[in-house]
């Protein structure tokens, strides 16, 4: 298996045999112990697998039962949150966690209704509008610079002190578009992850491509997160291409674990350690 500075986490989501606080925390200390680099939770308001817990909680008690892993919620759907509650969440978990956090941002999904139940706008399009202008305003909160936006949300910032520590930000998709690709050229990773297939090394060069065509200046550093299964604790075979992937620009493998496998396999897939 590659080497070549790739990192590896945990992906997965807080409920079915994950809706357990307590469970989330102490998989994430097991995370830790067996060598992963980093735990990244789903983040929804409500599902058919109950129970169901939310991510940014379970992040800041995490923060205090590990040292080392990096978290983050993977992803948050600016759109149907505040974003200057996200910036100030962001905030307190980045300081709780000495710097850990990674803050992955989405246009969100209305599968289990997490928009059209609450009243939340769930077209597409109204949903790429508000997470553009999150984006800003949580960049805008962390700079303490003073300042006034208007928009879809009309904000006033006052100076305040900037963000102790960098806070990444990693735009998540289901697919690779021009819109995807020219959000992610002002933030610090990419995340595609289409609904039924894990990317392969074509499609990897072709979305970190697109990303430096959208204005990404070349050289800047880019964090590329692959999910999908590739641990021989799942006794499956193998058929994901990690050299491959790294050579296209994979930074971080995102081991996936799902709500419908019994706890016990995914614990023993944790316990196992990265696939190096």
């Amino acid at each position: 298996m590659p080497d070549d500075g790739l990192r590896y986490g945990l992906y997965l989501p807080p409920f079915g045999p994950f809706g357990d606080p307590a469970g989330l925390v102490d998989l994430a200390v097991r995370a830790e112990a067996a060598g992963w680099d980093g735990l990244f939770l789903w983040d929804h308001v409500v599902t058919t697998a109950l129970p169901i817990v939310d991510s940014w909680s379970v992040l800041a008690a995490i923060t205090q039962a590990t040292s080392r892993i990096t978290i983050g919620p993977m992803v948050t759907p600016l759109p149907r949150r505040r974003p200057w509650v996200v910036a100030r969440q962001a905030s307190t978990v980045s300081r709780l966690s000495g710097g850990r956090l990674v803050l992955g941002v989405g246009l969100g999904s209305d599968e289990s209704g997490d928009f059209s139940r609450f009243g939340e706008p769930a077209a597409v399009a109204e949903r790429a509008v508000l997470l553009d202008e999150g984006i800003g305003l949580v960049k805008a909160m962390w700079s303490g610079a003073p300042g006034r936006h208007r928009g879809r949300y009309d904000v006033e910032l006052a100076a305040a002190p900037p963000e102790p520590h960098p806070i990444p930000i990693w735009c998540g998709s289901s697919v690779p578009s021009a819109s995807g690709a020219r959000r992610a050229a002002g933030c610090d990773g990419i995340f595609p992850n289409p609904e039924d297939h894990v990317l392969t090394p074509d499609e990897v060069a072709t979305a970190v491509a697109a990303v430096h065509a959208a204005g990404r200046p070349a050289g800047s550093p880019l964090d590329v997160a692959v999910r999908g299964n590739a641990s021989p604790a799942w006794n499956e075979p193998i058929d994901v291409d990690l050299a491959g992937l790294v050579e296209a620009g994979m930074t971080w493998w995102l081991e996936s674990l799902i709500h419908f496998d019994p706890l016990e396999l995914s614990l023993a897939v944790v316990d196992a350690g990265p696939p190096r």
